[in-house]
């Protein structure tokens, strides 16, 4: 831990002992969000500063109404801190017309949480680009002290900086919940460890959660609905299941649990349309459970398309992520192979699974000597 994060800590813990709630630094007024309880709904002063500043008011007056009531704000202060971390004027004015409540936050604040965040980024600009792309992620939260929490709890499961780092920045939402709601899901990923008769349950837990990077954005609901179908549907071993999910499988837990039923029923139905077992069914999504991301309607399209190429049911259960591409690609592919005489049969499909770079040097090469 470095000096400047134990003085971090330290002054969060000062200040937490004599905290005063946020608004009272902005606003002389209560009731600010209700325009029924307030005689002047808007600040113009406030308006006209954005204006300038270059933010759609329109889209923040749609997004959050109440910030436009309030007496004092800080947008100065905000813009002038951004851009002295290297956002620029524009980006600045994105990020308040997406998340106005920016401009609520205290320099001290901004400063705080800026540096929790550098404790785990390399340069000020990968922040400015998190925020340019999800501005509540940081904003969204003004308790310093959750954030911090959070980071060492995350810590605590084994999780590295670079961990940390890639989770911040792909689903920092996780950051702004409340320590309680993410131990909820780290608890309910051991007890499903457990109860698979897993041996390393906070072990379960850090590799769902590296492999899935949303799933603490995601509701304890949803998940242990999607545990138990997929337990329920797919006869499998509690063993299996187990290794499933914490390996490739982590990913479907992300899905609605009707979504996932749905795909699940029209991926079998298709299979055995096309003379595969209910075991061929299994061996698919044990082998590709990304399968199940794709819609009803798109995986019917893709599977025809496949099939009327030439490419058989069983070529496809044994390489099933040429599913990955979309309907066009692989269609484009199968013209162009066909034009070359490519034989699916003798030759197997895996040449549709090459990048597109690897696919033309592929066909060239084909090509070369075939003119030979």
């Amino acid at each position: 831990m470095t000096s400047a994060y134990k003085t971090l800590v330290q002054i969060l813990t000062v200040k937490s002992i004599a905290r005063r709630p946020l608004w009272r630094f902005y606003s002389t007024a209560s009731n600010d969000d209700d325009p029924k309880t307030n005689p002047n709904p808007e600040n113009t002063s406030l308006l006209e500063n954005l204006d300038l500043m270059g933010v759609d008011v329109r889209m923040a007056r749609k997004r959050q109404p109440g910030v436009f009531r309030r007496l004092f704000t800080n947008e100065e202060g905000v813009a002038e801190f951004l851009e002295g971390k290297g956002a620029s004027r524009r980006t600045v004015a994105s990020i308040i017309s997406r998340y106005p409540r920016a401009i609520t936050r205290s320099k001290d604040h901004l400063e705080q949480r800026w540096q929790l965040w550098r404790n785990i980024f390399q340069t000020d600009l990968e922040i400015v680009a998190i925020l340019d792309r999800s501005p509540e992620s940081f904003f969204r939260s003004s308790d310093n002290e959750n954030l911090l929490k959070n980071i060492t709890f995350l810590s605590s499961l084994g999780l590295g900086n670079q961990d940390i780092h890639r989770l911040l920045a792909a689903a920092p939402r996780a950051f702004s919940n409340s320590l309680e709601l993410n131990r909820q899901m780290v608890d309910l990923l051991e007890d499903v460890c457990q109860e698979l008769g897993g041996t390393d349950p906070q072990g379960f837990a850090k590799a769902i959660i590296l492999r899935n990077l949303y799933i603490l954005i995601r509701s304890t609901k949803r998940v242990r609905s999607n545990v138990d179908f997929l337990r329920s549907s797919m006869n499998l071993s509690d063993a299996d299941l187990l290794d499933l999910l914490q390996g490739s499988g982590a990913k479907i837990l992300d899905l609605s649990t009707e979504y996932l039923k749905k795909n699940m029923s029209s991926l079998r139905g298709k299979l055995l349309v096309m003379g595969c077992s209910e075991e061929d069914v299994r061996k698919m999504i044990v082998a590709y459970p990304m399968v199940l991301y794709i819609g009803a309607a798109t995986l019917g399209t893709k599977l025809d398309c496949l099939l009327k190429g030439g490419i058989t049911a069983k070529q496809i259960l044994e390489k099933p992520k040429v599913l990955d591409y979309s309907t066009e690609n692989v269609t484009a592919r199968l013209k162009e192979l066909e034009g070359i005489g490519y034989d699916f049969q003798s030759k197997g499909i895996g040449i549709l699974n090459l990048s597109q770079k690897r696919f033309e040097a592929k066909k060239d090469r084909l090509l070369t000597v075939q003119n030979k």
